[in-house]
């Protein structure tokens, strides 16, 4: 039992490995069963009215999709799949992420965890707790898992274009185009509603804690997917807002309050979200030398002139703005890194 971080010399240990293998297990069996059962109803549902056939069908198989398919693998299947961790798509502080190919025709991205990176088998074990409990169209799905021979491997949906940091901020994604007003303000939208979905319709809620650019991943140049829930946390807000906690997050989106004070809550990612959005506006990087975006922004984006508004705008957009939607998204971002978080908007007022 080494590999899962317990001392072999300590019995309990062996209990206490096999009790959180257990109960994740038992998650996938019974999400499985609802599933099962979901779709049984549907069928009765369609017999007893027959206008709404069509509708119940789509809804069970959506479900069907997003759940049933969630498994263990064994060790050999995915390095087979993604032929022995050969072609790496992304990387990430504990994390290297390698494409998969599928028995079934299907892409899948493989995240494997890394000992020496610093990642932990309770940080991987939390992960795929936060992704067996949440479904989102807007959100990286969980496809599978391995632990298996000191390997601690997620199986996720593959997004094929990358992260909106490189889209924004390389070379490569650079030559692809830019992105537009219309881009940036639809991409904008998604992350928020995946964000409100989490701390509004998840059960339990959940805070994401890592807000950032590149764990923004691109469907196409209009449509994006949250990834990333390593860092997230499930429950209500009450005790981190109260009890101090280690900081963690990415430099440059970090809630300033939660920096001081240890203390976190849902509104440290709306705080993460105010700086994406001044990234989209501005196509800056959330550092810029010493100092944070936020803080490199903070005197035009209060102005309340418009010449200095426009000139906050990414030049890549050559001034292709609508005057009132910019001073609307700058008004988002202003209310969303209030240094009095209690004062920041919740996510279902952001979109």
């Amino acid at each position: 039992m080494w590999f899962l971080g317990f001392s072999k010399s300590n019995p309990r240990s062996y209990w206490i490995a096999g009790a959180i293998v257990l109960i994740i297990i038992l998650t996938i069996i019974f999400r499985k069963l609802a599933v099962y059962l979901d779709c049984k109803g549907n069928k009765h549902l369609s017999k007893t009215k027959p206008d709404e056939e069509n509708q119940v069908d789509e809804k069970s198989m959506d479900s069907i999709d997003s759940n049933a398919t969630i498994r263990t693998y064994a060790l050999e299947e995915l390095k087979m799949a993604t032929k022995d961790f050969k072609i790496r798509i992304g990387v990430g502080a504990t994390s290297y992420v390698y494409l998969a190919e599928l028995g079934d025709g299907r892409l899948g991205a493989v995240k494997r965890v890394m000992e020496e990176r610093g990642g932990k088998i309770k940080m991987f074990l939390d992960e795929v707790s936060v992704l067996l409990r949440i479904s989102h169209p807007n959100l990286v799905g969980l496809m599978g898992f391995c632990l298996d021979k000191g390997e601690q491997l997620l199986l996720l949906e593959y997004v094929p274009n990358k992260s909106l940091f490189e889209r924004m901020h390389t070379y490569h994604g650079q030559c692809s185009g830019i992105l537009s007003r219309y881009n940036r303000l639809n991409i904008a939208l998604d992350v928020a509603r995946a964000l409100d979905y989490l701390h509004s319709a998840a059960d339990p809620p959940v805070r994401h804690r890592d807000i950032k650019s590149s764990n923004i991943l691109l469907i196409n140049d209009e449509h994006a997917k949250l990834a990333d829930f390593g860092l997230c946390k499930l429950g209500n807000d009450v005790v981190s807002a109260t009890t101090p906690t280690k900081v963690k997050g990415s430099l440059g989106y970090v809630d300033t309050y939660y920096l001081n004070t240890g203390l976190v809550s849902p509104k440290s990612d709306v705080y993460g979200f105010g700086v994406l959005l001044l990234e989209l506006i501005t196509g800056l990087k959330s550092v810029q030398g010493s100092m944070t975006l936020a803080e490199w922004t903070e005197e035009c984006r209060k102005n309340e002139n418009v010449e200095v508004l426009i000139g906050m705008l990414d030049p890549e957009l050559n001034g292709n703005v609508e005057i009132e939607q910019l001073r609307l998204l700058v008004d988002v971002a202003n209310s969303a890194l209030l240094e009095n978080f209690e004062a920041r908007p919740t996510m279902i007022y952001c979109p």
